[in-house]
């Protein structure tokens, strides 16, 4: 299934100051979910980001902070950010497919991405938005998240489903500052 900009909204978990840094290839993915924010804002996608107890692991880095409002912000202490029900009643009506960018891959992303596929939201999962401290924990919870419904899918797919047509000025403008940079 194709993802629909009118269907979307785009979910950054947990990349938060403290853990940062044990993530691997950490600069990477900082700077993809940097990317995938503005692109999501660019398009007109909602954006949810959520930060798992941070008074122990830090909040998000403000230069991905504060691209929300405060209402896009859900603080929990569940691994899985289905669980409070707080994430639940930030998503728009009628909006059924979620975008996942974030970390732990293998924790707090899985387990959110499981949860809301037995919802029966179609689960979108970018392969280098999310990371893990270890490689093999990403790998294996990319492939237990395929094998429970959940597409991985690249910057590219997403760009592109979510523009679905060229000869528009915003396909010229994501083109020359999300594409050809890459």
């Amino acid at each position: 299934m194709k993802i629909l900009p009118s269907n979307s909204t785009l979910l950054v978990i947990d990349v938060q100051e403290r853990l940062l840094p044990k993530i691997h290839e950490n600069e990477e993915v900082m700077k993809s979910v940097i990317w995938t924010i503005d692109l999501a804002k660019l398009i007109g996608i909602p954006i949810l980001l959520t930060e798992h107890c941070p008074e122990k692991i830090g909040t998000t880095p403000i230069i991905i902070r504060e691209k929300f409002e405060e209402t896009e912000i859900v603080t929990k202490t569940y691994f899985s950010a289905v669980r409070e029900g707080n994430l639940l009643e930030n998503i728009q009506k009628g909006r059924k497919q979620i975008v996942i960018a974030g970390t732990e891959a293998h924790i707090c992303v899985q387990q959110t991405v499981l949860d809301l596929l037995e919802l029966d939201y179609e689960v979108f999962i970018l392969d280098s938005v999310v990371g893990t401290r270890n490689p093999t924990d990403k790998e294996r919870a990319l492939q237990r998240m395929q094998q429970n419904g959940a597409e991985i899918i690249t910057r590219d797919m997403l760009a592109f489903e979510w523009l679905e047509k060229a000869e528009t000025e915003l396909f010229k403008i994501v083109l020359n500052k999300f594409i050809k940079n890459t």
